[in-house]
């Protein structure tokens, strides 16, 4: 077992009965495991061939931890994907399916330009829904999506089934 599985949290029962929350943020406190983190998405993007994008588009909340570390690597902008009423100016939205609630994301419209090559990155691939919709948000700025890297899979979901583009994980559960 590496470090990163076994500095890995997990929460039974959050944030609803029946979920087992896997907790990435006991990665963060630890310079050791959030070098390693760092190392393992940079290589995994890197042997994928997705290392030559523009954007890197981060998703609410956790993704905003991972994206600019990549974008800084990467040489290129970072760009957030946010809930309901949390950016200014105009937007587009698009909202999606959870496997315990539904929600809705927004992005800038102007954050994204036509042709455009973006990686999105997240800490977790459940039912697919945000990952999905954010890919949505994305195309419709025109944008070309190249792939989506997620630190966590939660294979029994499914969710990669739903993503239209090809998805790279760290781990899987």
């Amino acid at each position: 077992m590496g470090l990163l599985e076994e500095k890995l949290k997990s929460y039974q029962d959050f944030p609803k009965e029946g979920i087992l929350f896997r907790d990435v943020f006991s990665w963060f406190k630890d310079p050791d495991c959030l070098r390693e983190l760092s190392k393992k998405f940079s290589e995994a993007v890197k042997a994928k061939g997705w290392d030559k994008v523009d954007i890197i588009v981060g998703l609410e909340s956790r993704g905003f931890l991972f994206g600019p570390i990549l974008a800084l690597e990467f040489g290129a902008g970072f760009v957030p994907v946010r809930k309901l009423g949390k950016l200014p100016g105009e937007l587009e939205s698009v909202s999606y399916v959870l496997e315990y609630r539904s929600d809705t994301f927004e992005i800038q419209k102007d954050s994204i330009l036509p042709g455009q090559k973006v990686l999105i990155v997240d800490d977790l691939l459940a039912t697919g829904g945000s990952l999905k919709a954010s890919c949505e948000l994305v195309q419709r700025l025109q944008g070309e999506v190249v792939g989506s890297v997620v630190a966590i899979e939660l294979e029994d979901l499914k969710g990669r089934e739903k993503i239209p583009t090809e998805v790279h994980c760290l781990f899987k559960f």
